[in-house]
């Protein structure tokens, strides 16, 4: 578009439209714009204009351009050769792949599923082009579109926990020994861990990891290992094979049975927590009637270092145990 502004008297006329409204201001016409533009287009000389592409050789070559007109140098491209513009390179020519051998047939980018063998999870929400997105099928509200279905629901049938028969059952009195064999603390005696002149309590086994770290109801004794026992050892344990019993009696030792609670096994194993939070060590309990028939005396606490004497009365009561045990077998 030329813009064109009036600037010449000669030019300007009154506008009808301006003077009945009492203006009165000389403004140009649209007709006399124009014939004053054309007008001076007309007395302008024409410039020379120059392509800004090279131009190609089949034609005449135009008159050089003043220097301050010229382009800026640049590389000539295939579309409008010059002559001073080299022809392209010509392209290797290509080297026929080497055919495959038997020995790299089978790669380990060659290894692939047989079609079919494997399914892509669906990724529910994830935009409506996938088919489940946003609600994801679901529909709008309800029960259905809240939440997931509880563990083990099979949609209103019968669940496979009460389809299939009860087995077995769980004893809620049951108690469970940490097993130790005599072997493993003749090894301890001989490696010089175990003082075999002094007590050896529950806490020494724990100390000397003669057993492992997790002690539930106890320790009990077992035979494996009792001929590598020749010289007398003194026990307290929670339980003793019949095996483990005698073998520590014929090398002239002792072995009693004591009771301790949750509170007592604490105080017995770890009696530093106590003292870490300001507290006594509790006394030690009595057995409840179901055991009292199984162990010979209630546990010390702290850990003894010395062992007991069997009292009468404690001899009495363990023959009679020992006896009622062989009339039950």
């Amino acid at each position: 578009r030329l813009r064109f502004y009036a600037t010449e008297p000669s030019i300007l006329t009154l506008n009808p439209r301006r003077s009945q409204t009492g203006g009165g201001s000389r403004q140009p016409t649209t007709a006399a714009m124009l014939r004053r533009a054309s007008q001076l287009l007309r007395t302008i000389p024409a410039a020379t204009v120059f392509p800004r592409r090279l131009p190609q050789p089949h034609r005449h070559p135009l008159p050089a351009p003043p220097a301050y007109l010229s382009p800026a140098p640049r590389q000539p491209s295939y579309f409008y050769a010059t002559e001073s513009a080299a022809a392209p390179a010509a392209r290797p020519p290509k080297v026929p792949r080497p055919l495959r051998t038997v020995g790299s047939l089978l790669r380990l980018n060659d290894i692939r599923d047989n079609p079919g063998a494997t399914q892509q999870k669906t990724r529910k929400g994830r935009g409506i082009g996938s088919g489940k997105g946003k609600t994801a099928g679901r529909g709008h509200k309800g029960q259905k579109a809240r939440g997931t279905a509880r563990f083990g629901f099979e949609g209103g049938q019968t669940p496979l926990r009460r389809r299939l028969p009860r087995r077995g059952f769980k004893n809620r009195f049951s108690l469970t020994f940490q097993p130790c064999g005599l072997g493993k603390i003749a090894k301890l005696i001989n490696a010089g861990k175990i003082d075999s002149s002094e007590l050896i309590t529950m806490k020494t086994l724990k100390d000397t990891s003669a057993i492992g770290k997790q002690i539930k109801d106890g320790i009990r004794l077992m035979g494996r290992g009792a001929e590598e026992i020749k010289w007398p050892i003194h026990l307290e344990v929670s339980r003793a094979t019949a095996r483990a019993k005698a073998a520590v009696e014929a090398a002239g030792g002792t072995v009693r049975l004591v009771y301790y609670n949750k509170l007592g096994f604490r105080a017995l194993l770890k009696p530093e927590w106590f003292a870490k939070k300001g507290r006594l060590i509790p006394k030690a309990a009595r057995p409840p009637p179901k055991q009292r028939d199984k162990v010979d005396s209630i546990g010390r606490l702290p850990a003894p270092t010395k062992p007991l004497p069997f009292t009468s009365e404690e001899l009495e009561f363990t023959a009679k145990r020992e006896a009622a045990k062989v009339i039950a077998a």
